[in-house]
């Protein structure tokens, strides 16, 4: 079981009958409501995106089938609550041992956005910090800050080569 001792919230997966996914999310968050747990366990989430059928009509498809994301410090209490909810069939980790996801996994699948505060611009000077171009200088060409990413012309063996980034990947 988990200890008492952590006071960051984590997400945390939790394992559901294929098709419960918004069954258990409803459940839990009208239990969380009626406990007054809102302190501990933060937020519920089954992670969707919008699909077009062949017919072209837009629906919502689940990322992660059998799958529901919990925002949560991890005690005794939370830990039975939301292993105790009709159609969960436990967490993710070994044995009865929730593991919570790096920030790095939250951060891919799309859980919380990460803020990136930009020093450069279009048109500037940057250097490469991360990757296998790291210490490499170009200029700035694009920035998407919605996708993450921003375009750098290097000079590589003469030529002028444009390279896709990540923005925490350039200063």
């Amino acid at each position: 079981m988990a200890q008492d001792r952590d006071t960051q919230p984590h997400w945390y997966v939790a394992h559901t009958y294929s098709g419960y996914e918004n069954k258990v999310r409803q459940d839990l968050e009208t239990i969380v409501e009626n406990r007054r747990l809102q302190d501990l366990i933060q937020e519920v989430r089954v992670p969707t995106e919008t699909v077009v059928d062949a017919d072209g009509k837009e629906k919502e498809s689940k990322l992660f089938p059998g799958y529901v994301l919990v925002k949560m410090i991890m005690t005794d209490e939370t830990w039975y609550v939301v292993r105790n909810i009709r159609g969960c069939t436990g967490f993710v980790g070994p044995g009865s041992k929730p593991v919570p996801l790096t920030d790095a996994e939250v951060y891919r699948m799309g859980v919380e956005a990460r803020s990136v505060k930009l020093n450069y611009s279009v048109g500037d000077s940057v250097r490469i910090i991360d990757g296998p171009l790291e210490d490499f200088v170009g200029v700035v060409e694009e920035i998407d800050a919605d996708k993450d990413y921003v375009r750098v012309v290097v000079s590589m063996f003469g030529r002028e080569t444009p390279v896709e980034l990540e923005l925490a990947q350039a200063e």
